[in-house]
């Protein structure tokens, strides 16, 4: 809410100025693409917004031809903007491109990198800066406006271009004094514009604009498409803009669920969440350990870290929106002897993973990373779900993956994860934090999991990752209400793993079904079976898990439902594959 609401001027003057789609107008992360949506004919169906077969929270390809690019993940925009334009170009197509880009994405490498490239192929893209944190630096003074008012005219351009031109022709001469003037013009913005990147980039830059003067973005606008040279528009705004609880409190409205819209009061639940057991054992870490420190990608909040970053100031630190970047630093402050916890969801870790291969497993670095929103994530569809870790990072040597299934086995993972020297991943779900099984509380022994449901005459066997125990569970006691004993291995290690420990472990069942919360391509359930298959050939078994398609937004028990995970649909799965 809060990112939408300050973007409603800039949405309006951007539709009422440019011909969407003929001009294409590329959102970067598409936290604010809601005013948009609205203005593009889905006002009818915004009511479904964020829900199982209704309207993304984010823009979407297949929902309406105003959204150029499916979005979520940020410091895309420019890089996809700019290969748009230069497509066009080379087809002869018509119409102007815009990315719209925020001050915190534009802290992500790759939106550096596109405007390094764009300022080098100097093609007429446009790039609004929505600056809503103030993270750049305001230019102030007459001077500087008017300067980018006057660098924006027509006859400022054409002035410009001429000149160039001339002096370029100039015999012997010419080429030396072409790089003068650049360097003296380059020299004079500088004493006017304190934020002369751009410039240096090869963009035209313009701003700051108030971005809530709908007349004032218009009138740059109309001046701006008739460049023929990439340009920046700075527009400063104010996230939850006109609604003051989001005013005073836009990280609380960024991703906010049912609230109270008299005074912006949000409902409590009385049930734990992992992200929350977290942060109760982050803060015990570093109070008893000095050498702890939490790195976070502009996630505080989400990632559980507040506290933390409350207590111990000097050891967090928030790299921004720069997952790679948190990695490898985390990595350099391994090697300077600290114990660097990055937590990151998991959906933003896929960007890291070079430099978890390079950076950290290779070099053996006591890392911990934490990754939070493992498994189906409920609302925000396709692009944050958390079913790619496991299949990414059980290959690596020297990573060790840990999968709790409780706030007892979290704590027990974090504290043996401390006292290795060794990286280590611990990953964990979106959902509440069981408590209730005293199982969860044994010892770590590496390489093995857990029996935390053991019945007798059991010969059916439900092997599971920690993330989707709770329904795991649930099947497991509708099971056992139909009279067929089952039990549950927790298997808590899913690398390295005790091998001989395991087959072990399902010597004695006729049937095993294997139960995970991530895509069964690559995943630890197709390995087991094969261990299984090899050693005990009359053994039936399956596996459950994410099919190979992207998921679209849901609740958690939606999602679960589409691909089979269901509690009631792994109990069926059980009995079939019991009874086969």
């Amino acid at each position: 809410m809060a990112s939408n609401l300050g973007v409603v001027e800039l949405t309006i003057a951007l539709h009422r100025v440019f011909d969407s789609p003929k001009d294409a107008i590329v959102w970067d992360v598409g936290h604010q693409c809601y005013v948009h949506k609205l203005l593009t004919g889905r006002y009818n169906q915004f009511d479904t917004l964020r829900q199982q077969g209704g309207l993304s929270g984010f823009t979407k390809i297949k929902e309406s031809p105003h959204d150029f690019f499916d979005s979520g993940h940020s410091s895309t925009s420019i890089s996809a903007a700019l290969g748009l334009l230069t497509g066009r170009d080379l087809q002869n197509i018509d119409g102007k491109v815009i990315a719209v880009i925020g001050d915190g994405a534009l802290t992500g490498g790759m939106a550096l990198e596109a405007l390094s490239h764009a300022g080098q192929l100097a093609k007429n893209l446009i790039v609004v800066l929505n600056d809503n944190q103030m993270s750049i630096s305001e230019n102030t003074g007459s001077i500087s406006k008017y300067l980018s008012r006057l660098t924006m005219t027509p006859q400022y351009q054409t002035f410009r271009y001429k000149v160039d031109r001339f002096v370029e022709r100039i015999p012997f001469i010419g080429k030396p004094l072409t790089h003068i003037i650049f360097r003296l013009k380059r020299g004079i913005k500088g004493i006017f514009f304190k934020n002369n990147l751009f410039v240096d980039l090869g963009f035209e830059y313009v701003g700051p604009l108030n971005g809530h003067s709908r007349s004032e973005l218009e009138k740059v606008f109309n001046r701006v498409k008739k460049l023929s040279r990439p340009v920046v528009v700075h527009v400063v705004s104010q996230k939850g803009r006109g609604y003051s609880p989001a005013e005073n409190d836009p990280t609380k409205f960024h991703g906010i669920g049912p609230f109270c819209t008299s005074d912006g009061a949000v409902e409590k639940f009385d049930t734990k969440s992992f992200t929350e057991s977290f942060a109760d054992i982050m803060v015990k870490a570093g109070a008893e350990n000095p050498k702890v420190a939490a790195i976070t990608a502009a996630m505080v909040k989400g990632t559980g870290l507040t506290a933390f970053s409350h207590r111990f100031p000097e050891r967090y630190f928030d790299v921004g929106i720069a997952e790679q970047h948190a990695v490898t630093f985390a990595g350099g402050l391994a090697r300077a002897g600290m114990r660097p916890v990055v937590a990151i969801y998991s959906t933003f870790m896929q960007r890291a993973v070079d430099q978890v291969i390079h950076d950290i497993a290779l070099q053996n670095m006591p890392v911990i990373m934490a990754l939070d929103r493992g498994g189906a994530v409920p609302d925000d569809g396709e692009t944050h779900q958390g079913i790619y870790d496991i299949s990414l990072f059980r290959p690596i040597p020297n990573l060790v993956l840990l999968a709790p299934a409780s706030a007892a086995e979290l704590e027990l993972s974090f504290d043996w994860a401390l006292k290795q020297q060794k990286p280590v991943v611990i990953r964990y779900p979106k959902s509440s934090c069981p408590t209730e099984q005293d199982s969860f509380a044994l010892p770590f022994v590496e390489g093995c999991g857990v029996m935390v449901k053991s019945s007798e005459n059991a010969k059916l066997l439900f092997v599971c990752t920690g993330g989707i125990f709770p329904e795991v569970n649930e099947a497991s006691n509708f099971l056992t209400r139909q009279e067929i004993p089952n039990d549950i291995y927790d298997l808590r290690f899913l690398k390295p793993l005790n091998k001989e420990f395991f087959l072990n472990v399902v010597a004695d069942y006729d049937a095993v079904v294997f139960v995970e919360d991530g895509v069964r391509i690559g995943g630890i359930g197709s390995y087991l079976q094969s261990l299984v298959h090899i050693q005990f050939p009359a053994i039936r078994s399956t596996v459950c898990g994410f099919p190979d398609e992207f998921l679209a937004q849901g609740k958690r028990l939606q999602i679960l439902e589409r691909s089979g995970l269901a509690p009631m649909q792994l109990a069926e799965t059980a009995k079939k594959l019991l009874n086969s």
